[in-house]
């Protein structure tokens, strides 16, 4: 990549980064993005699922691939009060790197604008909403795939810890399915000096906690992965009552369906068992977020093929339990998603950390490595 180039993607990528989009309130980033493919001669659809932009590059031939970056940031607020460039916007910053990941996805274009050394259609998709907001499943929802055709679709997230611009190809699973869930017990709210005439849904909330702690314990193989985290509890108006109401939430990660299906099933098992035993009514909320990520076969060979030809390829990296939008795009079409390593995490640089800034460095890499990858998936190899 020309100096010059690398110089504009890192102007845009701090640009962003001051000027972060929370996830469903992305509009200034996406009209930036549309302006930069426009002032390139790219093809421009806004609006697609929300804030989402398509940017469409056609060079002839029957093949088309799909090229895909996050926009959205997050509800933090930066701890980085020497940086140039931090996040102008109160309690929001790019503390996932979404500001690097969507001009690199600008970067590719702008190289595969430049290569005649290619034949077939780019699509490059913007998509908004990837922090929790269901922005993949809008933009499918929107005809993302029937209004612009795609045979294979590729993304990337940038992962600290991981040497930068070194690549990482994973055989299948590359992050997990995710779900969050809200257990609730209702029973007989009285007087806290009281206790027989009630019944205590604090008691319900209790075993449960503890209670979630064994199905990943004692009813997932302890060779598959799963994770139930209970991270918020809610109960209760003054400290002289028993309370009507409890309730808990938390997040479910797994790498399989089977692990999914169990977790949930022994959720449902446990609610039901406590509030039979303690004379209360339990309810049950699981809402699947993402799907596991997982790579097709051959498009994992094309990244693999890909990757290795622009930078440092790394194939023995283990899946992460964290969860990514990018997984429904897979459910439609054959893809893949691989990690660019951003450098060390020392110093709260690190995923969702308010000290976390996206490494410029990897900008260029990240660029090759798409408009690579593109390339090869619409020669056939």
């Amino acid at each position: 990549m020309e100096s010059s180039l690398a110089e504009t993607l890192t102007a845009w990528r701090r640009h962003l980064h001051a000027h972060p989009g929370l996830t469903l309130q992305e509009g200034p980033t996406a009209a930036f993005v549309a302006a930069r493919l426009r002032e390139m001669g790219v093809e421009v659809t806004e609006g697609v699922g929300g804030h989402g932009v398509v940017g469409t590059i056609r060079r002839g031939g029957n093949r088309s691939v799909g090229l895909r970056a996050d926009m959205d940031a997050l509800p933090i607020q930066e701890l980085n009060p020497l940086l140039p460039h931090r996040s102008t916007v109160p309690g929001v910053m790019h503390a996932c790197g979404h500001d690097g990941h969507t001009p690199a996805l600008l970067g590719a274009a702008a190289l595969l604008a430049q290569d005649p050394g290619w034949s077939g259609t780019v699509r490059l998709v913007f998509q908004p909403a990837e922090e929790g907001g269901g922005g993949a499943k809008s933009m499918i929802a929107d005809g993302l795939f029937e209004r612009f055709p795609m045979e294979r679709i590729f993304g990337w997230h940038n992962w600290p810890g991981l040497a930068a611009g070194t690549i990482a190809v994973h055989e299948s699973a590359v992050m997990a399915a995710g779900a969050r869930f809200e257990i609730a017990f209702e029973g007989h709210a009285g007087h806290a000096a009281l206790p027989h005439l009630t019944r205590d849904p604090m008691l319900g909330v209790g075993h449960c906690i503890v209670a979630l702690q064994s199905i990943v314990a004692r009813n997932i193989d302890p060779l598959q992965a799963g994770v139930v985290s209970v991270t918020m509890a809610a109960a209760g108006e003054a400290q002289n009552q028993v309370a009507h109401r409890a309730e808990l939430r938390g997040t479910a990660r797994w790498l399989s369906d089977a692990t999914g299906e169990a977790i949930e099933a022994g959720m449902r098992r446990i609610a039901s068992g406590i509030a039979a035993t303690f004379g209360l009514e339990a309810t049950v909320a699981f809402r699947v977020g993402v799907p596991v990520t997982a790579n097709h076969p051959a498009e994992r060979e094309l990244a693999a093929g890909a990757a290795a030809a622009v930078t440092t390829l790394r194939r023995d990296l283990p899946p992460a339990m964290t969860g990514e939008d990018f997984s429904w795009f897979l459910k439609q079409v054959p893809g893949a998603f691989v990690w660019i390593g951003n450098g060390p995490g020392e110093g709260g640089c690190e995923l969702h950390n308010p000290n976390y800034d996206f490494n410029d460095a990897v900008l260029p890499v990240a660029s090759g490595y798409l408009a690579e990858v593109a390339k090869r998936a619409l020669a056939g190899t």
